[in-house]
């Protein structure tokens, strides 16, 4: 698939409501179920997403637009949400990721991109470089995966309960706890 900043966007509007309606109003025990030992719950990935929403996505763009290769990336804290989440409720860390994607969506689209600022570069500090293209394509693909996950860790606080059916559903043995 050809990328296009159109459908991009169309994907990067939607996660907010998709999740939304996926766990807003959930039992405690399915927001803070995980899959084992240094795994995320729900609650944690919303709280993810939010961080990224914060420091990544856009002010990489940024960079890249502004400078280019000439400074790096600034590292990501993938474990920021832990304390930056603590004492909000879903609802509450929902609301702000929707309010922040929104105001994300608002800016990428002000920069008006042409195909040529699609081709620009940056330095990523593990990744080396990366064009902003390629940024955009993996903040969808980052979007989804966590969708993904969010449905298995949900899927799997029912592991014990499906019985023999449990050989039928991907959704229960993919990632198993070691």
């Amino acid at each position: 698939m050809r990328f296009s900043l159109e459908d991009a966007i169309a994907v990067l509007s939607r996660t907010p409501a998709v999740l939304d309606r996926l766990v807003r109003d959930l039992p405690a025990e399915l927001l803070i179920g995980n899959e084992g030992p240094e795994t995320w719950s729900p609650y944690d990935v919303v709280g993810h997403l939010i961080h990224g929403e914060r420091t990544d996505w856009m002010a990489r763009a940024r960079r890249i637009l502004e400078q280019g290769e000439t400074r790096p990336f600034d590292p990501f804290d993938r474990f920021a949400q832990f304390q930056e989440s603590q004492g909000k409720s879903i609802g509450q860390l929902l609301d702000e990721f929707a309010a922040l994607r929104a105001e994300n969506l608002c800016a990428l689209e002000a920069l008006e991109l042409e195909p040529e600022s699609l081709r620009k570069t940056g330095m990523h500090p593990a990744l080396g470089r990366v064009t902003l293209e390629q940024l955009l394509a993996t903040w969808v693909a980052h979007d989804m995966d966590h969708v993904v996950q969010i449905a298995r860790v949900i899927a799997k606080q029912y592991d014990a309960g499906v019985g023999p059916w449990k050989e039928y559903l991907s959704v229960l043995t993919d990632r198993q706890r070691a």
